[in-house]
């Protein structure tokens, strides 16, 4: 079968009704496979060496107001980063949005007990972006709380994301060394 039949064929199945559901999965889907396979050590490794020091980015005197819960996973333990896009309703005024959050509770159950903010900015024009700690068995309750709080006010976007700061510098430091 040639590769453009199978093109047609996939884009035909998908434009069905039934397919709608599949095809909003997909993303959720793809989150969960990633953050399974970030979560676990590769075979045959222990987890990863926990980096040097964190990022600027995360160093509380970086963040006004920012500290490591105590219930937080420790960089490099059982935990996964996880960057959140919480795009605004930019056809709704800030006050209803900020109405909506406080009738739905968002404010009181995100994030859950045990999950660490590691950063949390304001993009302008895109709305607000948050990077999380989170234990793995703390996915789904990180979850429901978007779904429950969240959604209306925002649209949101889940990204992976892992420090490679240590790994760059490294490899800065491999640079000089070689010349």
């Amino acid at each position: 079968m040639r590769a453009g039949a199978a093109d047609d064929r996939y884009r035909q199945a998908m434009s069905q009704p039934a397919a709608h559901a599949l095809r909003a999965a997909l993303p959720r889907i793809a989150f969960a496979v990633l953050a399974a396979l970030l979560a676990a050590p590769a075979p045959g490794q222990g987890a990863p060496p926990a980096p040097s020091r964190p990022p600027a980015a995360v160093l509380p005197s970086t963040v006004p107001g920012a500290s490591t819960p105590p219930t937080a996973a420790a960089p490099g333990q059982d935990a996964i980063l996880l960057t959140i896009f919480l795009r605004h309703d930019q056809s709704r005024p800030l006050s209803e949005l900020n109405a909506q959050l406080d009738k739905t509770g968002f404010h009181e159950h995100f994030p859950p007990a045990g999950v660490d903010v590691v950063s949390w900015y304001v993009m302008m024009g895109i709305g607000q972006v948050v990077t999380l700690r989170v234990p793995p068995g703390k996915l789904r309750e990180l979850n429901l709380a978007i779904e429950n709080g969240a959604w209306g006010a925002y649209r949101t976007e889940f990204y992976p994301t892992y420090d490679y700061r240590p790994l760059w510098e490294q490899q800065r430091r491999d640079k000089s060394q070689r010349r």
